[in-house]
Order: C-alpha cells, then structure tokens, then sequence
C-alpha cells in the first residue's frame, strides 16, 4: 500500500470515527508506529486533522480564549443545570470560593441561603451579582482585572488567599485532559486557580462535556487534586470511567 492509499484511508476512518489511533493504524496497514507517525505529521499540515498523542483527531484538542461576553451564550442549558447540581454541594460549608468563568457565574442565580455564607471571588460578577443578596458576605479577592474575563489576578490577588481557608472551591476550566489534566486559556489565571485549589478542603469542577479531550495553555491540577466534577450527559462512559479510576466523583447534571 502506497502513501496516497495510506492517507485515503486514515481519512476514511477518520471521518467515521472523529478520531484514529496509531497502533490500531499501524496493525490495520501493516506498517510501523514511525510511519503512521509521519502520515499523520502530513495531513496535519494539509490541515486535514489534528494530531494528538497517541493518534489524530478532527478537533483540534487545544481551546482558545474567548471574551467572558461572548462565552456566556455558549452551551447556557448546561451551564443551568451544573450550576444547579453544584448548590447542593454546598452543604453546611460557611464559606465558599466561586471561580471566574461563566459556567462558575451561573452559581451565583442558585445561591440563596438560609444562614451566613461567605463568599470568596476573584470574579467582578460574581462579586456585583452576590453584593446585595441576603445572608451572603463577599470578599472581593483584589488584582489586576482582565479584559477577558472580568476577573482578578497576579501576586495581589494571591496574597489575599496567603491566610484564607475555605469550605469548597466551585472552579471552571476550559480544557479536563486525563494526562494533562486541568487547564484554562488565561495563563494569568492559572498561577490564582492553583492556589485557591491547594486553600478548597474541597475541589468542585463545573465543566460542560464540550471541554473534554481539550488542553487549555495553563495548566492548573491534575485529576487527583479534583473532588467532584460536573458535567452534561454527553460526556461519554469512558471519560467518567477514567476520571472515577482517579477517585473523581462525577455528577452528571440532568
């Protein structure tokens, strides 16, 4: 089998699966792991797909970062209902911090307590929409404020949190790798996510299933740092499989 049939036939598979794999390639076309490697190498830069590792997929597995204004009418039905699962985490918890991000924001809509909460956020919005709530104190976590996402961050921000202890930590991020683990495009960002995660007695993720097999530049803890992840229920079995083989509970938000 020459390269031109080799290349048709990766595409072929490539189109009925969304994804190929190099040693199932390799066994399929009889040739070496080195060989599959630079046909793939080919047909990405004729922009055909997208190597990854292992294989090639036709999504390209690193996510770019969006304006927290445009982020906001992308997937909102799952936003509600992971938003709606993450409250009853809550519990008995007095403080709470609430990420940036606007899957994080949407919390903000469920958050109508009984007894005192404290609220702890580097999130402009979060902060304006929690200000007036009853019951609900806010501590504005201090920084330079990003365009991008209306939030907080660098080493004022991270000072702040130097004497913090909180209850559960509800985060978003834009990319859940189960190598690479998990990540946000903002790299200002990643250094604040990564303390307010080792501060959380408790590590809440609220990801859409659209942020699956995806890498953002920052990357901010690996799966095992993660208590709960919160997803929709396109997220497929063999991700939640994974994910609960690293001692992650998963909540799939009906």
């Amino acid at each position: 089998m020459n390269i031109t049939d080799r290349h048709q036939l990766i595409l072929q598979k490539l189109q009925e699966n969304g994804k190929v794999d190099i040693q199932e390639l390799s066994d399929a076309l009889q040739v070496s792991g080195v060989t599959i490697r630079k046909d793939l190498k080919l047909l990405e830069e004729k922009k055909l797909l997208y190597r990854t590792k292992g294989g090639g997929s036709t999504q390209n597995p690193y996510t770019a970062e969006r304006p927290i204004n445009e982020k906001e009418f992308i997937k909102t039905e799952e936003k509600k209902k992971i938003a709606k699962a993450a409250e009853a985490l809550i519990g008995m918890n007095d403080s709470i911090i609430i990420g940036s991000g606007t899957t994080a924001f949407e919390l903000t809509r469920y958050l109508h307590p009984t007894k005192h909460l404290t609220v702890i956020t580097p999130a402009l919005k979060v902060a304006l929409e929690l200000c007036n709530r009853p019951f609900v104190d806010v501590l504005q976590i201090g920084g330079l404020i990003h365009q991008t996402s209306s939030s907080a961050a660098g080493s004022f921000a991270e000072r702040l949190l130097d004497d913090i202890s909180c209850g559960v930590l509800f985060i978003g991020v834009d990319g859940i790798d189960m190598e690479f683990g998990l990540s946000i495009t903002n790299l200002a960002e990643a250094s604040l996510n990564m303390k307010m995660i080792n501060l959380a007695q408790t590590v809440v993720i609220m990801a859409d299933s659209s942020k699956f097999n995806r890498r953002g530049i920052g990357r901010i803890c690996s799966l095992e740092q993660v208590d709960y992840i919160i997803t929709d229920s396109l997220v497929s079995a063999d991700a939640v499989k994974t994910l609960k083989e690293h001692g992650v509970k998963v909540i799939i938000a009906e």
